[in-house]
């Protein structure tokens, strides 16, 4: 009888074991040889492909060549491109202040005027301001008033300044209207040029701006020791109430506001302790 066949199973053939030899061709020498079956070479074949695979992708993704595959991290690389312009707009608004402070500071030091730096300032005309205090500004007035109340209480009633304190000079010109204390002029007028840069005296807070129809546009600074510094006859101001300003820093624009006078000046006045003082004593015009 003739033996059948056993069926060969596909797990069989997979598994099965093959040899694979090279040999001398002169002497047919066994050189190398290694048996392997059907089944780990598809292993290995499979293992090497997912390295291969794994490596691309993490090149892919941690390099700048993810950029060039369509619609990959689209989103990600619009919202870096707006913090970056964010960015440098900031920066470049940074280096303008900067080079424009600097430039002022020569300035100063040349005696040359003051460049007057261009400042977000409100140009509307004076029918269409509201010169009513806000709420805000009379919480904010009250409540500086009561802090410093005690400070000022606590110094001798005295207008005496101390020597070690170095005003700067508020606007380039002449005293066209002295101190005079019993005609209720508290202060010095000073002729200047049309719209002349007025530089805050002292290092301060700005705790009042506002508009009156005899003083024209009205700033006042508080400085440290009690004492106050006001800017009357402006035609326009730089800053807001509340702003922290250095000395020799353009906190206003000089004019021509007093329907009284056909010059135009500054109306500058020294308060110490409640005060009032004559600011020739103080700095030279």
């Amino acid at each position: 009888m003739v033996k059948k066949r056993k069926k060969t199973t596909f797990w069989k053939k997979i598994r099965f074991r093959y040899r694979l030899s090279i040999l001398n061709e002169n002497t047919l020498e066994d050189i190398f040889s290694f048996r392997a079956s059907g089944l780990s070479a598809f292993l290995v074949v499979v293992f090497f492909a997912f390295i291969l695979i794994s490596l691309t992708a993490i090149v892919i993704i941690n390099t700048p060549i993810r950029n060039y595959l369509p619609g990959y991290l689209d989103s990600e690389i619009r919202r870096d491109l707006v913090d970056n312009t964010l960015k440098i707009d900031s920066l470049e608004h940074v280096l303008d202040v900067q080079s424009r402070y600097f430039d002022n500071i020569s300035s100063i030091f040349r005696g040359d005027t003051v460049k007057t730096p261009v400042l977000p300032v409100d140009t509307l005309s004076v029918s269409e301001k509201n010169l009513a205090r806000s709420k805000r500004e009379e919480e904010y007035i009250s409540n500086y008033e009561e802090q410093e109340k005690y400070n000022l209480s606590s110094l001798p009633a005295s207008n005496t300044i101390p020597e070690n304190i170095i005003f700067f000079r508020p606007v380039r010109g002449v005293i066209s209207a002295k101190f005079d204390p019993r005609g209720k002029q508290f202060g010095v007028d000073i002729a200047a040029a049309p719209k002349e840069s007025v530089l805050a005296t002292l290092k301060g807070t700005v705790i009042f701006t506002g508009f009156d129809t005899n003083t024209g546009y009205v700033i006042q600074l508080q400085h440290k020791n009690g004492l106050v510094s006001i800017y009357k006859n402006n035609v326009l101001l730089l800053k807001k109430q509340g702003e922290e300003v250095v000395a020799g820093e353009a906190i206003a624009l000089a004019g021509n506001t007093d329907k009284s006078s056909t010059g135009t000046y500054l109306h500058f006045e020294i308060w110490f302790n409640g005060l009032p003082v004559n600011p020739e004593t103080v700095i030279v015009f």
